[in-house]
């Protein structure tokens, strides 16, 4: 076969230029618009607007800065420590941290690091000039090779991983002070200036972010865990409410669920950042380690710690709600009138479980501990009515089918009796040649209303209880049901119901976890020394 024969000509009725030139202006506008400096200035407002400390933590590294830039501006300081100044802004860039502890914790692996890297670099300094001039610089690269095959080993060991910028600062200052001092003459000087440089900038470095504005990590720590207790139970009342409420009407394909961001569901975009909170929970308790006494947190040795370990319950907690918002936006639904079967007691379930988020994280907002008696009772009590209704009502969820053939046979045997009656009462009138006519036409008017009515009754309530979410003429050949068909659809509406069960168990599990978060919570109020409050 020729190609000009398998040829296929489509005319489409637009002009090219038309076609083209439309999106191009279009994504020239919008690319001038995301460009422009106006929106750039706003979304830098934005940012700044939505945490001040950020602003704050910019300007004070500016300070620092400048007063150590005094030191080389003014001639006197720099008579003393020469061009070895310089060490003293690369030391406020490099040590000065966000919060106060990360500063104390980047302080201390700078001074012991660079305090090592001194001590080395004297020793070997010494060792290389009593060997000779010939083997000084053979002492001196053999030195350097050990030292940062060593450094760059240890900083990998498990237990020596907080301490990693620590060995990078013995590599790179002793490399420096060690060559610098080889060339220019009087290494054990050069060192010793060097190191008072470096002291110089972490103290101005210490000396601004504690005194002026200090943002602490502890304090970070604390509202973080705050804002994640009231994220998880927004979520999980978005997601019931959401779950009862729908319809199926408004049901988005899959693919696009997979890919969505779900813009109209901020409560869950805040959940999704509660899951990814770990890593930014532990770096600050760490960074609190670092931190004196200050404000709420009076007193040493405060248990950091047991703020990641409750934030760790609250993200297993959080994890159910995923779930639950998973079969929210799945492809199998349960109908819609079985969800409302049980929906007093699923949101009965989950006001009283996202009260008791709130309420603990208002506690530890607060740093008072009362004892949650009342609302414990209120959340099994409600868990327990939801697990009663569905026991009374399992039939629902496991013989969806059963029911349906069910009422299909009350539908037909109804129909027969329609059409027994109209007949009877069809022969009853017939008594002459004259009135057999109308007769008749008035008995198929009736029989065909009576079949078009449960013919669409039918339909319908196939419609509510069939999965996917098909009209009744797709399984149809002919007019009648495909009969291998059948069984398919009792199946997919035996899964349909287990849908809803499989979203109640994950609610019943969620409030299962939260004993474990109310143990935890109160393992961190006796080891913080919250005060106490008991409500009954």
């Amino acid at each position: 076969m020729s190609a000009k024969s398998c040829s296929v000509r489509i005319n489409i009725g637009v002009t090219p230029k038309a076609a083209v030139q439309e999106p191009v202006k279009k994504s020239t506008a919008d690319n001038t618009e995301s460009s422009s400096p106006r929106k750039w200035i706003w979304d830098v407002w934005q940012f700044a607007k939505e945490d001040t400390n950020r602003v704050t933590f910019s300007l004070k590294v500016g300070l620092a800065c400048l007063l150590v830039s005094l030191l080389i501006l003014f001639r006197a300081p720099y008579e003393i420590f020469g061009t070895n100044i310089i060490w003293s802004i690369l030391t406020v860039a490099i040590m000065f941290e966000y919060t106060v502890g990360a500063t104390f914790n980047r302080g201390f692996n700078r001074a012991l690091g660079s305090l090592l890297a001194g001590i080395f670099a004297i020793v070997v300094i010494q060792i290389a000039m009593s060997s000779g001039h010939i083997a000084e610089p053979y002492v001196i690269g053999v030195s350097i090779f050990l030292i940062g095959a060593i450094t760059s080993f240890m900083k990998l060991w498990p237990s020596l991983v907080p301490y990693e910028y620590g060995f990078r600062v013995i590599l790179f200052t002793y490399c420096l002070i060690i060559v610098s001092g080889y060339r220019m003459g009087a290494p054990i000087r050069t060192a010793m200036d060097r190191l008072y440089s470096i002291a110089i900038g972490g103290l101005v470095a210490v000396l601004v972010n504690v005194l002026i504005c200090p943002i602490w990590a502890g304090e970070q720590l604390h509202k973080e865990l705050v804002k994640n207790f009231n994220s998880v139970a927004d979520a999980l009342e978005e997601c019931v409410k959401k779950y009862v409420s729908d319809d199926g009407s408004d049901q988005p394909e899959f693919s696009k669920t997979v890919m969505d961001d779900f813009p109209d569901e901020p409560a869950f975009q805040k959940c999704r950042t509660t899951l990814n909170s770990s890593a930014k929970l532990d770096s600050l308790a760490n960074s609190a380690k670092w931190e004196p006494p200050h404000g709420r947190f009076g007193h040493f040795f405060y248990p950091w710690a047991e703020y990641v370990k409750v934030g760790a319950v609250l993200r297993h907690c959080a994890y159910e709600v995923m779930a639950m918002h998973g079969c929210l936006h799945s492809e199998i639904q349960a109908p819609y009138n079985l969800r409302c079967a049980f929906q007093s007691e699923i949101l009965d379930a989950t006001n009283q479980a996202a009260e008791l988020l709130r309420s603990l994280g208002k506690d530890i907002n607060n740093m008072n501990w009362s004892l949650q008696t009342s609302l414990l009772k209120h959340v099994h009590s409600s868990t327990e009515r939801l697990q009663h209704s569905i026991d009374l009502h399992s039939y629902l969820l496991t013989s969806s089918h059963d029911h349906y053939d069910h009422s299909t046979k009350l539908q037909t045997k109804s129909s027969k009796t329609i059409s027994f009656n109209i007949k009877d009462f069809s022969n009853h009138l017939m008594e002459g040649e004259s009135g057999k006519a109308e007769t008749t036409n008035t008995q198929s008017a009736v029989a065909v209303q009576g079949e078009s009515y449960h013919e669409a009754m039918r339909k319908q309530q196939r419609r509510l209880h069939s999965w996917p979410s098909r009209e009744v003429d797709d399984f149809e050949e002919d007019g009648k049901v495909a009969t291998d068909l059948i069984p398919r659809m009792h199946a997919l509406e035996s899964t349909t119901a287990l849908s809803l069960a499989t979203f109640t168990s994950l609610l019943i599990e969620f409030v299962a976890r939260l004993d474990h978060l109310v143990e935890a919570v109160d393992k961190l109020a006796q080891m913080a020394k919250f005060k106490q409050e008991c409500t009954i």
